[in-house]
């Protein structure tokens, strides 16, 4: 059916959200974006009925059965185990992929860095943000990094197909695997074996806080960057925010079965209800849903028009500066003079173009790993004590340990025995490692038990354990420090 219209998912959300979502689905529809909304609740006011997820069941049939999802931001309440909407969204439906355009648009908004045209390609679903977390002891909390390779290896993939289907020129990686060698060495690794199969497109390789730096001060040599989730998130928050403001920045959520469309910016409570807030994050974030429906046409002309508005002067209190802004305008003021600019052009700054682009689908077939030889070596053991340090290690290190022998003591991942320093300062949390003496010789499963139940039997407190493995006779476990 020619005129059939497309189903979305619609979600107001919190704060600033429906007033934010109303401008958005204004210029949709004065545009003739051709969709049939299917409106859901989400947030805040789910949270505080006691649904710790922030949706309801029946929501989720909503969102698989639309072509997209729109979303407002929402406010999820501290504490009380609410998990992030936004987190959830993501992981349940395999939206692996974030991506963020962040462009400038001088000198009609203000930017020390008036040709800013990069994209985030940030990693959506595993990292920190897989939100395993746990506290230990008293003093001890702890947050898991989880870092795949089938993980990197998508996102990698759509960073280096999406540079190609949209003639980019260079992908860089940001990691931290100076120092987290095993997990951000892994994506850091996957990028070098994946950027082998792109040789018309560059890479480079930025340890993360440098290539942090350099994106603030000179975004202009960067073009697609992909990153870990945590990086990624907080990165492209700054990204967007030198390009001239997070205000105005949308952002793409895409998988293998759907996808979400959302501002970048918060629920800004204060901002609610008086009619200031910007909706360029959310209005752009709908040209990106309409681009990867396939509505290119309508895309254009809403792309366009938005362009040609902030060309025009009229802006929102965030942008707005004398002597460059026409008029400050409301929430709904600004929808209504991109509706008179549809069909109109930017004069100054470049004319988007969507035609004849087809619907960007990443190619991200996993490739087999070689066969590993797994063997298991030894054993970590989590304990809580507040004994002192001296105590710790006299009591722990003066047993004999049998099947395995104990090999060190650490605090917080420093090394304190053997060979400590008494600078070093401690929590009330040690880690032992067991291993045998001869380092021919592998663990059993039957000699960790043993040895877990000889460290039960002193009294010790677990609180949890970690197996030590190699992989093809390396090991693949972290050493201490000191």
């Amino acid at each position: 059916m020619p005129n059939a219209k497309i189903p979305i998912a619609v979600a107001f959300g919190d704060g600033i959200g429906p007033e934010i979502m109303a401008a958005t689905l204004h210029v949709l529809s004065e545009a003739g974006a051709p969709l049939e909304q299917h409106v859901i609740e989400i947030g805040e006011k789910l949270y505080t009925k006691g649904i710790l997820t922030g949706i309801e069941p029946k929501s989720w049939d909503t969102i698989r059965h639309a072509k997209a999802f729109l979303k407002a931001p929402i406010t999820t309440p501290q504490g009380g185990g609410f998990k992030s909407l936004n987190v959830t969204v993501r992981t349940t439906l395999g939206l692996y992929a974030n991506v963020r355009p962040c462009v400038a648009y001088s000198p009609f908004i203000d930017t020390k860095h008036p040709n800013m045209d990069v994209v985030i390609v940030r990693e959506n679903e595993e990292d920190l943000y897989a939100g395993i977390e746990y506290r230990q002891t008293p003093e001890v909390y702890k947050s898991l990094k989880i870092i795949s390779r089938p993980g990197s290896e998508k996102i990698i993939r759509y960073a280096f197909e999406y540079a190609r289907h949209y003639n980019r020129k260079k992908v860089t990686c940001f990691s931290k695997d100076n120092i987290m060698k095993i997990s951000d060495g892994l994506f850091h690794k996957v990028f070098d074996e994946i950027a082998k199969e792109y040789p018309d497109i560059q890479n480079e390789h930025w340890i993360v806080d440098i290539g942090a730096a350099k994106l603030a001060d000179t975004p202009e040599v960067f073009d697609v960057i992909v990153m870990p989730n945590l990086y990624g998130d907080i990165l492209s928050d700054v990204a967007a925010q030198i390009s001239g403001s997070v205000g105005i920045a949308g952002s793409a959520n895409i998988g293998d079965r759907g996808a979400m469309f959302e501002a970048i910016h918060g629920s800004a409570p204060r901002r609610a209800g008086q009619n200031v807030a910007n909706p360029s994050g959310l209005l752009l974030a709908s040209v990106l849903m309409l681009v990867y429906l396939g509505e290119t046409a309508v895309a254009e002309r809403i792309h366009n028009a938005w362009l040609r508005t902030i060309e025009e002067g009229f802006h929102t209190y965030d942008i707005f500066k004398e002597g460059v802004s026409k008029e400050k305008v409301g929430t709904k003021e600004f929808a209504n003079a991109v509706v008179k600019c549809l069909g109109k052009k930017p004069e100054h700054l470049p004319v988007v173009s969507y035609q004849g682009a087809k619907k960007f689908a990443s190619l991200h077939a996993q490739t087999q790993p070689a066969a590993v030889k797994r063997e298991l070596v030894g054993v970590d053991v989590f304990i809580y004590s507040k004994e002192s340090a001296d105590s710790f290690i006299k009591h722990a290190a003066g047993k004999q340990w049998s099947p395995l022998s104990l090999q060190m003591i650490s605090n917080r991942g420093v090394r304190i025995w053997p060979g400590g320093h008494p600078e070093t300062f401690c929590v009330d949390q040690w880690r032992l490692r067991f291993m045998h003496k001869d380092k021919d010789l592998h663990a059993t499963a039957g000699d960790i038990h043993k040895i877990l139940q000889e460290v039960q039997n002193t009294g010790y407190d677990v609180t949890g354990t970690e197996n030590l493995y190699n992989f093809d006779g390396a090991p693949a476990y972290s050493s201490a420090q000191g």
